[in-house]
């Protein structure tokens, strides 16, 4: 199995240099080497990675989230502003097919390593730049935070309420800011390794996470340009009885499209927040007739009121407490079985302990282990998000903070003793494993 699962891996070959921290960059180059790519990380003496030490919860261990955004890769320590440090990166772009990197805006400028520079290295070299705003842009000096983002990225807007204390500008608990963008980086890499099967050199790829967000925000240009020439938007939730502004109000609970979404009570509501489905009901007559006939109110389905689905639009708000009367006879599972099988779209609202033990997510590979050895042992991880015919990722450990110099820098031609004496004068680190006290967190 190990033979096949090499023989197919769709980036088998390929050398990734990973000058990229956090969240965002590492979700691309994990992508990466799960799919066969030998990617070194780079990673400053001192500490490495921020997120090692970030969010620990077990002793002597890294935090999840570091294992969790860099399985399968090597780490190489290394201080890349002294001259030494610039000339073992030299050497690293000069071998390498791919450079990716997400540091401060110019900074990789600065230590001499842009894409001009690269490119007179490395003709070959595709580089990947992850950055929070647009080259040009009036906030290209800016450093972006996932949050920053969201919002700038017009997600945090249209995302909560139009109304109470909570009507403010929300971030979504996804990852739209990082690893959505680190998504996107991966895209655009794939591309240009494609293109350079056609054309014989690299090219640069620059990826903001503001773009990112705005890929998936596409359906709010589209009701905005609607809210311009209509003046309401039938769609949302607040409709009709909105007072309308110039720019699309919070989406709440709604669907996104011309159906009618919402979410439900289920069986158990009153002590689990997050007993409830999602229900949509569909324009055609014989959706709505679906949903009437599975809920007993067959009746619903002839009411002038919400026929045709223009009329359950402007009386949506009297449909939802009918729905509920039904949907919180049985749990959330219940429903989606019963539901599902009379044709009504439906899903459970899933919370993340019921995730992190589906058994059907972590038998189809969904939900990987991945066994870190030492006082971590095991940890789940969500894996390659899709799955080829002919190839299964080989899921292996995270490394250990500089695990990789010696093989890397030996690799590269330097000795056991020009590797000691630079890890005395600060070009490099030790490798270190970790160590940091048991974490207590304060209860009330």
């Amino acid at each position: 199995m190990a033979a096949e699962t090499t023989s197919t891996a769709p980036l088998a070959g390929i050398k990734v240099i990973d000058w990229t921290e956090v969240q965002s960059g590492p979700s691309c180059t994990q992508l990466l080497a799960w799919m066969g790519a030998e990617v070194i990380k780079i990673e400053r003496p001192g500490g490495g990675d921020p997120t090692r030490s970030e969010l620990l919860d077990i002793a002597d261990s890294w935090s999840v989230y570091y294992l969790q955004l860099n399985a399968n890769k090597k780490s190489l320590t290394l201080n890349c502003k002294t001259d030494e440090g610039k000339a073992i990166m030299t050497k690293l772009l000069q071998e390498a097919d791919v450079f990716v990197e997400n540091i401060g805006p110019g900074d990789v400028e600065k230590m001499g390593f842009g894409w001009e520079e690269v490119h007179k290295l490395n003709p070959k070299l595709i580089m990947a730049s992850l950055k929070g705003f647009n080259q040009g842009s009036r906030f290209a000096h800016v450093k972006a935070f996932e949050p920053v983002a969201q919002s700038a990225g017009g997600a945090a807007s249209t995302t909560g309420w139009n109304e109470g204390d909570f009507n403010v500008p929300t971030q979504s608990g996804a990852a739209l800011g990082d690893s959505n963008t680190g998504m996107h980086l991966t895209i655009g890499i794939l591309s240009a390794l494609v293109q350079r099967q056609h054309t014989g050199e690299g090219c640069y790829v620059y990826q903001s996470m503001r773009n990112a967000v705005l890929n998936l925000c596409r359906i709010k240009l589209r009701d905005q340009i609607m809210l311009d020439n209509l003046g309401a938007l039938p769609h949302y939730e607040v409709y009709p009885d909105f007072n309308w502004g110039k720019a699309i109000p919070r989406a709440e609970n709604t669907e996104g499209g011309q159906v009618i979404g919402w979410t439900y009570k289920a069986k158990g509501w009153e002590t689990d927040p997050n007993a409830y489905v999602y229900i949509v009901i569909q324009n055609s007559q014989k959706g709505f007739e679906a949903l009437c006939n599975a809920i007993g109110k067959p009746e619903l389905a002839t009411d002038p009121k919400f026929t045709p689905w223009q009329n359950r639009q402007l009386h949506k708000q009297e449909l939802y407490p009918m729905i509920e009367e039904y949907t919180k006879l049985y749990d959330k599972y219940e429903l989606t079985d019963k539901l599902g099988a009379a044709g009504v779209p439906v899903g459970p609202v899933c919370d993340w302990y019921e995730i992190e033990n589906d058994p059907e997510l972590l038998s189809d590979g969904t939900i990987p282990e991945i066994d870190q050895g030492g006082a971590r042992g095991k940890f789940k991880t969500i894996g390659l998000p899709f799955t080829m015919s002919n190839f299964t990722p080989d899921y292996k450990r995270a490394p250990d903070l500089g695990e990789n110099n010696a093989e890397i820098l030996e690799g590269l031609g330097y000795t056991a003793e020009q590797i000691a004496a630079m890890e005395q004068d600060g070009t490099l680190q030790q490798p270190q494993t970790p160590h940091n006290p048991a974490v207590q967190v304060i209860k009330k």
